[in-house]
């Protein structure tokens, strides 16, 4: 019975077919197809390893960074030249020597230009992500008027630990006596949290351990070009890709340190005077934690003076504009932003972000690397200031002073 219904069925749809105009360019039909935003500039190509880190500097000079997730990569941090990338500082030091590993670079995630116009570079320790060596996690400052490393600031195992993964950072010098940085540890695998380092002793310490906001969301996985997205290594079952607070930026004054999860879609503030207070407990500081925004899932976070934060969407090759008043817009939108990375707002008002393809790295297929080269550096016109907090420019904006956290 049900057999001839079906067969009966199929008879009357291939029929309907039959009798339906074909449709043909030549006839003058337009297929719709998603319409991208033209906004986007491509500024570098990559041919070789995939980027993740991008910034400018005040004079216009790009850096840009090449993690060692498995790609061959003779440096890990670069400068932009004519269109090529080059060593940067030198050879020597972006030779990965895990013996060495306090004097050279070994797993670069982050670059960042502060407000003093020098060139920070995060390493994360942990080549292929599979485990930090000794003395690999830590911040070095390259001064860029001698192109000359001029300090390193190991981050401790208590602090980056054998499954730590440092991911992003951002600087505050108008603070303490010679200013402070927050990163953002977004392991798969450990704890995560936001590592704050005290930039003129070089101490650091852990805030928002483990905590909801700074953790993946529970049972979240990401649809990223129409499919979820799975770990799929050859010879093991498929798990959900997660990992931990990734995106950051400051808030224009410098009170309010925005983050998120990679594995989440919220965007989350937290008072950076907590951060910084060591004597604090572990709910104090979480008392200062704010729901911003709901948005897409971002990788990579800027903020603008404004008090704009820019937040990538991997999901939909976007980048959104969350207001100061937590409402959400499209800055621009391309099918070829795939995986947009980090973003560094630069003072010629452009937003540079990497694409990368993350997505499509072999961990996540079985073993099969579907990412089809070069990789691609856009930048896009927002007419937008960088924040540069130092003793001259505190930021003082709409936004307030900086919150009073008490030690009861």
């Amino acid at each position: 019975m049900h057999s001839k219904l079906i067969s009966a069925a199929c008879a009357t749809v291939t029929a309907a077919l039959l009798l339906a105009p074909t449709l043909a360019p030549a006839q003058g039909i337009t297929i719709t197809s998603d319409k991208p935003l033209d906004k986007l500039e491509a500024v570098a190509i990559f041919r070789d390893a995939m980027p993740t880190g991008v910034t400018v500097s005040r004079q216009g000079r790009i850096f840009v960074n090449f993690p060692r997730w498995g790609d061959k990569v003779p440096y890990t941090v670069a400068e932009i030249k004519q269109g090529l990338t080059v060593s940067f500082p030198d050879a020597e030091i972006n030779r990965e020597d895990d013996a060495d590993a306090a004097h050279h670079f070994i797993s670069v995630q982050s670059v960042v230009i502060d407000a003093e116009d020098r060139l920070w570079v995060l390493d994360t320790g942990s080549p292929l992500m599979k485990g930090t060596v000794p003395n690999g996690p830590k911040l070095v400052a390259i001064d860029l008027t001698s192109n000359k490393v001029i300090r390193t600031i190991l981050l401790p195992p208590s602090v980056a630990g054998p499954k730590s993964y440092m991911n992003d950072v951002r600087f505050d010098l108008s603070v303490g006596a010679a200013g402070f940085a927050y990163i953002t540890d977004s392991s798969s695998e450990g704890p995560n949290g936001i590592v704050v380092v005290d930039l003129a002793s070089g101490r650091s310490w852990r805030k928002l351990n483990n905590h909801p906001s700074t953790r993946p969301e529970p049972d979240f996985i990401s649809i990223v070009e129409g499919e979820p997205l799975y770990k799929h290594e050859p010879g093991k079952p498929r798990t959900p890709f997660v990992a931990g607070a990734d995106g950051i930026a400051l808030s224009p004054d410098g009170s309010r340190l925005f983050y998120c999860p990679l594995s989440s879609r919220k965007l989350y503030s937290v008072s950076t005077a907590a951060l910084r207070n060591e004597h604090l407990s572990a709910a104090q500081v979480a008392a200062t934690v704010r729901l911003v925004a709901g948005k897409g899932a971002s990788d990579g976070l800027e903020s603008d003076m404004a008090g704009n934060v820019y937040a990538g969407d991997y999901e939909s090759d976007s980048i959104h504009v969350v207001a100061p008043d937590g409402s959400l817009r499209l800055l621009t939108h391309d099918s070829t932003l795939l995986w947009p990375d980090t973003m560094s707002l630069a003072d010629d008002g452009y937003l540079y972000v990497t694409s990368n393809q993350l997505e499509r790295q072999a961990i996540f297929h079985d073993g099969s690397d579907f990412r089809e080269k070069p990789y691609l550096l856009f930048r896009v016109k927002v007419d937008a200031k960088p924040i540069r907090l130092d003793r001259k420019n505190t930021g003082k904006s709409a936004t307030g002073s900086e919150e009073k956290i008490s030690e009861k």
